[in-house]
């Protein structure tokens, strides 16, 4: 049995390219540091003492700043080629988190937070476009659930650590990350070769290349929706959850920062198995669907009443993380699919940006629901909306399959 368990592991991370494991390595190490965001409700509430409402205005300005940042992203990733991109965003995002740090006057924090957030979002369609690039065609999907699998291990343990930097100091948190961001940049100068953009001669025997936008692409317009409305649900729960599970819960940062960091542990330990073992059982979409049924059901784990508050935290955070490791790594690679070597930037870009318009959303539209009826009613509105994106997804591919 053991055996066959250890035969797995071992055929999930088979195969894939020395460039993508160096990236992977430096995405282990940026998100190792990612602590000030997740906490960043926190931060405004309990550490500078302004309302939810305040914390609800910085959120949505992050994901001002994050959609502008992606588009800028994308762009500068087809132009540039995704090496320099990724360096200048990781660097600049840690200069600008340390000055957050030092910041309390809430309009300069209001203009620092979209600043911060163009940069931190615009290394996204870069990274992705150089995962695409350094993986070969039947390891792409690996490729990212290998990036998502470092990406979740740093997020478990930045929430970890970050809960008891929080607990002491909630400053500390914009050090580390600051500090950690720059860190990852320089990884990349040093470990990952530099490469020419994709352009144009590269595909004159290909004519049919394609360089459009995905804006013109009414099929990926409509999964675009889709994906914005999966991600705000994602938003509300690593951005509100955490308030609620302090104000009304009772639940300490120590705590939150473990229950958070739960999401990344159980993602290192299961994704890269559960993706190499579902690989062709079912159609694509049909993990895309299970995504946001998963984040109904888990909502409906908040609506229950807290006789046990930790435990039913344990299982919102148990089935959202088993919705996101079914859908992700499917969502991503589709994105990458549609696309060609001379538009990928857009497209990642566009789908940073959905994710991106979800963080505008997701937090206002919270904020003022939770405040106004309550966070009973919030939670209802989040399974409407999850119920409605898997409904959404399966009827999107089953009509594009129809035709």
């Amino acid at each position: 049995m053991i055996g066959k368990v250890i035969g797995a592991y071992r055929t999930s991370f088979s195969g894939l390219s020395r460039e993508t494991w160096l990236l992977s390595l430096v995405i282990l190490v940026n998100r190792c540091g990612y602590m000030a965001v997740p906490f960043m409700s926190m931060y405004i509430t309990q550490s500078l003492h302004r309302s939810i409402g305040d914390a609800g205005i910085i959120i949505t300005l992050f994901g001002v700043g994050s959609v502008l940042g992606a588009m800028a992203g994308g762009y500068l990733t087809d132009k540039l080629g995704f090496h320099p991109v990724q360096i200048g965003s990781l660097v600049l995002s840690g200069v600008f988190f340390v000055l957050f740090g030092f910041v309390t006057d809430f309009v300069l924090l209001c203009f620092l937070i979209i600043v911060l957030s163009f940069f931190v979002e615009a290394f996204k369609p870069a990274n992705q476009t150089a995962i695409a690039a350094y993986s070969t065609p039947e390891n792409l999907m690996r490729s990212y659930a290998l990036n998502r699998l470092a990406t979740n291990i740093g997020f478990g343990f930045g929430t970890g650590v970050g809960g008891l930097l929080a607990a002491i100091n909630y400053h500390l948190l914009f050090w580390v990350d600051g500090i950690v961001y720059v860190l990852a940049g320089l990884l990349i100068v040093i470990l990952l070769p530099k490469r020419k953009p994709a352009t144009r001669n590269d595909f004159r025997e290909e004519a049919n290349v394609s360089t459009g936008s995905p804006w013109r692409d009414a099929f990926f317009v409509r999964f675009l929706v889709l994906v914005t409305l999966y991600m705000l649900c994602f938003v509300v729960l690593f951005r509100l959850v955490p308030v609620y599970w302090k104000q009304e819960m009772g639940i300490g940062e120590s705590s939150i920062g473990i229950l958070l960091g739960m999401n990344g542990l159980i993602i290192a330990l299961f994704e890269m198995v559960l993706v190499q073992n579902l690989a062709n059982r079912k159609p694509d979409y049909f993990y895309m669907v299970s995504g946001p049924a998963f984040s109904a059901i888990a909502f409906l784990a908040l609506v229950m009443p807290s006789v046990l508050p930790v435990v039913l935290a344990v299982v919102t955070v148990v089935l959202f993380t088993t919705g996101e490791m079914l859908a992700f790594p499917y969502l991503s690679t589709f994105v990458m699919n549609r696309a060609s070597d001379l538009n990928r930037g857009k497209y990642s870009a566009a789908y940073s940006v959905s994710q991106a318009i979800a963080q505008i959303i997701g937090p206002m539209m919270g904020a003022y629901v939770a405040g106004r009826w309550g966070y009973s009613a919030l939670w209802i509105l989040l399974i409407v909306i999850s119920c409605t994106c898997a409904l959404g997804f399966r009827s999107l591919f089953q009509r594009n399959l129809a035709l």
